[in-house]
């Protein structure tokens, strides 16, 4: 039986696949479209990356504070701002784990992947019960330095179900203390890019958004992703990935990416309880 998410997206014109799963903060599910189907990860491998440096952080074995310096060739293309500045700049990890989130910085998620190491990264997240979510690789590569898993087409990946289980886990803080958890969250918060769950946010008569995000967008060609935890009368964890959008124009006006947030939002009103401006 088709969903009447599904139903909405096909009446739009929307032709990918989706996968959809939304919690509450007990990690009850509420809602679930194909949760468990494996997605490329595009940015949202980033949030795997932000939690377990910070839990490195805490215990000691990565300073936030300590200086990483930004050579000519940890310059990566794509999302960010890093591969525009000169060599040489002294960054803390603190700023790199920043930019990471808050501008999808690719050369600095490098530097990160570079610093924790894959194998670590996919030991940690199959430790944790995420098999399925998985870290291939440094991003945005020559092909003359992609490694053999990349140069076979492998990519990140990931699923709707794990990345709600991280968000879950974090945001009750099971997998940091409290004041790495909040500092997660602080920096989630403060991400820029915010085109599908960030798009629907309802306002208020001064343009200010009525409920607080975390989030974490991913985006690759006609792939559209963002996960997060979203602050409604009741709380909510959500993970929406898709691919196989046939709009490849950039943003603004991608009409996948806001079919997609406007098939979303009347889901996330309703689980969350969430007042919508025009609501009667």
């Amino acid at each position: 039986m088709t969903s009447p998410f599904l139903s909405g997206l096909r009446a739009q014109g929307y032709a990918g696949e989706v996968g959809l799963r939304v919690c509450d903060l007990a990690g009850r599910e509420l809602f679930a479209l194909n949760p468990q189907r494996v997605f490329p990860a595009a940015s949202t491998i980033k949030v795997p990356l932000l939690v377990l440096a910070l839990a490195w952080a805490q215990t000691g074995r990565l300073g936030l504070e300590d200086r990483v310096t930004l050579e000519a060739a940890d310059r990566v293309p794509g999302a960010g701002v890093l591969h525009e500045l000169g060599p040489g700049l002294a960054l803390s990890w603190r700023d790199v784990l920043t930019l990471m989130i808050i501008v999808s910085d690719n050369t600095a998620t490098n530097l990160v992947i570079g610093r924790l190491g894959v194998d670590t990264v996919n030991g940690w997240l199959t430790a944790h019960g995420w098999t399925a979510t998985r870290l291939i690789g440094r991003l945005q590569l020559p092909p003359e330095q992609r490694n053999a898993a990349q140069r076979r087409g492998e990519r990140n990946r990931t699923t709707a179900h794990e990345q709600t289980d991280l968000l879950g886990r974090l945001v009750r803080g099971e997998l940091l203390d409290a004041a790495h958890t909040a500092l997660a969250l602080n920096i989630l918060e403060r991400q820029q890019l915010r085109d599908l769950i960030g798009a629907g946010l309802p306002r208020g008569a001064e343009g200010e958004p009525l409920y607080r995000l975390a989030s974490k967008s991913g985006e690759l060609d006609g792939v559209h992703h963002d996960v997060g935890v979203l602050y409604t009368p009741r709380p909510l964890v959500v993970a929406l990935l898709s691919e196989g959008g046939t709009d490849r124009r950039e943003l603004p006006g991608n009409h996948d990416l806001r079919v997609l947030s406007q098939a979303l939002w009347p889901v996330l009103a309703a689980l969350g309880n969430a007042y919508v401006p025009g609501d009667i």
